[in-house]
């Protein structure tokens, strides 16, 4: 006996998921920095000093003079020898003018001629007291420094972030399907005919 039959064959949906996970680069270029240092600068301004040592008067007191200075003296002391021997001959010829008054005048000029001057004496200094002449004018210094500040320049980097996001893919590997067979079964018209 044949009996209609209905023959399902079904297979089940596969889904597939396909992962990609996320990536993330992350670089930080280090930073730029730059340090100049400018030497300071020093200036120096020196004034020497003065020293001055006149001995001329010394050297003098020594007799050491120079040549022109004894010219000079000398010159000086043969017009006061004539200036002192015109007074004494002018005073001799008074003198004798005026004999015949009375008195000794040319015994009193025989022995004043021939005696010698009396010479004062005293205690000296050769060379005399401050006859070295000392000048001196002391030096100066001036020193003048300016500081330079050092000349800093920094650059910051931003970092260098690459991101790649990840994602998820969701797809059917295998789709689903249903197999439907109809064994003993006859189509008339509209209708289904069973033969038993």
């Amino acid at each position: 006996m044949q009996f209609p039959q209905i023959r399902l064959q079904s297979t089940f949906g596969q889904i597939e998921i396909n992962t990609h996970n996320a990536k993330l680069v992350f670089e930080q270029p280090i930073a730029e920095l730059s340090i100049q240092q400018p030497t300071a600068e020093l200036d120096i301004n020196r004034t020497p000093l003065k020293l001055s040592i006149d001995q001329t008067k010394a050297r003098e007191d020594m007799d050491l003079k120079n040549i022109s200075k004894r010219i000079e003296e000398f010159a000086q002391q043969g017009y006061q020898d004539w200036l002192s021997g015109l007074e004494r001959v002018s005073q001799d010829g008074n003198e004798l003018m005026m004999i015949e008054n009375g008195g000794n005048a040319i015994a009193d000029q025989a022995k004043r001629n021939s005696e010698s001057p009396m010479l004062d004496f005293n205690i000296g200094w050769i060379p005399s007291m401050g006859s070295v002449k000392v000048g001196y004018y002391p030096g100066q210094v001036n020193i003048n420094w300016k500081i330079n500040k050092p000349i800093i320049e920094s650059r910051i980097n931003e970092p260098l972030v690459d991101y790649l996001p990840g994602k998820v893919e969701v797809g059917l590997k295998e789709y689903p399907s249903l197999k439907i067979d109809f064994e003993n079964l006859k189509y008339v018209g509209s209708n289904y005919e069973q033969l038993i």
